[in-house]
């Protein structure tokens, strides 16, 4: 078991813990100690495991959504392995599947599945009970060698020592998360419960992603490999390479990066997310052509996406219609790549104009 001797207090992960987090050394400790071995998928054996593992990610990836749920009524011992061989099986179907954007995606929606228990474990914990509190300590270590450490005397807020928040590439993405934007003190970087774990979602998220693309196996059991082609083929039947819905002649530097980040499967800053709705409302793209490019992001949700473009167009709410913003905007949140075509503009808009001899 695991102890954490942080402010006197002893922290045990339970089997149930362990099970909700797969992902760390001890929880893959249950299933080395039974020498259990890639070839042993084969094995009629495991055929639930497999399936419970490509029907989370058939959810992921074709719906959006979350339904799976863990298997409490065995042993807990038992729980923990089958927990760890199926988050296991999931890494090999990706690797296997080999689509960067289905890589991403899944890694995105498997930490988002983690941080719903971990923000459930930390909400169900008393305002004084530091114990379960300090999971995070041990995840932070255990994953990403940075020591979360609980102030004692503020209710849910945590720091972290400037050096080890620097070294996570949240700290350079959105402005928010910026140090000028953060409060310091004593060479720490505060952060409340909402935002710690936020930043285990982002680091888990790229931490899934460097797994799977390290993962260096000679032989995919047969069974894996069956369920991967009939997924990756599935995918592409839907998913056809992105034709940019603005000519490339007249797409400005700024949204081009943005087509270019969706094709790779990497998830859109809220920053960029309006910056590309709004441009795309000044391009009279219609709705649907909007949805058929954001759906490719990993978070898509068609619900909350159509109504947040409705909004942008002033067709909900206050029947504002929002406009693109300005360069001297778009610079401010790190989205500009300017290039010699936008010498003399102060909005993207008016490269459209200037090929459109407006």
């Amino acid at each position: 078991m695991c102890y954490i001797t942080k402010y006197n207090l002893v922290v045990r992960f339970g089997n149930k813990d362990l099970a909700k987090y797969p992902f760390l050394k001890e929880a893959f400790s249950y299933i080395t100690k039974y020498d259990f071995k890639l070839e042993d998928l084969d094995s009629k054996d495991y055929l639930h495991l497999i399936d419970k593992a490509a029907e989370k990610i058939e959810n992921y990836l074709f719906f959006g959504r979350f339904e799976y749920q863990i298997n409490y009524s065995k042993t807990h011992e038992t729980i923990v392995q089958e927990e760890v061989i199926i988050f296991l099986i999931s890494l090999l179907l990706i690797k296997s599947i080999s689509i960067d954007v289905v890589t991403k995606k899944f890694a995105l929606m498997e930490s988002m599945r983690f941080e719903k228990y971990l923000i459930s474990d930390l909400n169900t914990a008393d305002r004084d009970d530091k114990t379960i509190k300090l999971i995070l300590y041990k995840i932070f270590e255990d994953l990403f060698s940075t020591k979360i450490l609980l102030e004692v005397d503020v209710y849910n807020f945590y720091k972290i020592r400037i050096n080890d928040y620097l070294d996570h590439p949240i700290a350079f993405q959105e402005k928010e998360w910026n140090l000028i934007n953060r409060t310091l003190h004593n060479g720490f970087v505060y952060l409340d419960g909402s935002e710690i774990v936020r930043l285990f979602r982002n680091e888990l998220y790229l931490l899934i992603i460097d797994r799977i693309k390290k993962m260096s196996i000679t032989r995919i059991p047969d069974t894996i490999m069956a369920i991967s082609k009939s997924i990756k083929s599935r995918w592409e039947q839907i998913h056809h390479s992105i034709n940019a819905p603005v000519s490339n002649a007249v797409t400005p530097p700024c949204i081009q990066h943005i087509y270019d980040q969706i094709s790779k499967g990497e998830n859109l800053p809220h920053p960029a997310r309006l910056l590309l709705g709004t441009f795309l409302i000044y391009s009279n793209k219609t709705l649907e052509e909007m949805l058929e490019l954001f759906k490719r992001l990993p978070d898509f949700d068609e619900k909350i996406t159509r109504y947040q473009l409705e909004h942008l167009a002033g067709k909900r709410g206050n029947s504002k219609r929002y406009f693109v913003p300005s360069c001297e905007k778009i610079k401010l949140e790190n989205l500009c790549y300017e290039t010699r075509i936008c010498q003399g503009i102060s909005n993207p808009t008016q490269l459209i104009r200037k090929k459109s001899g407006i």
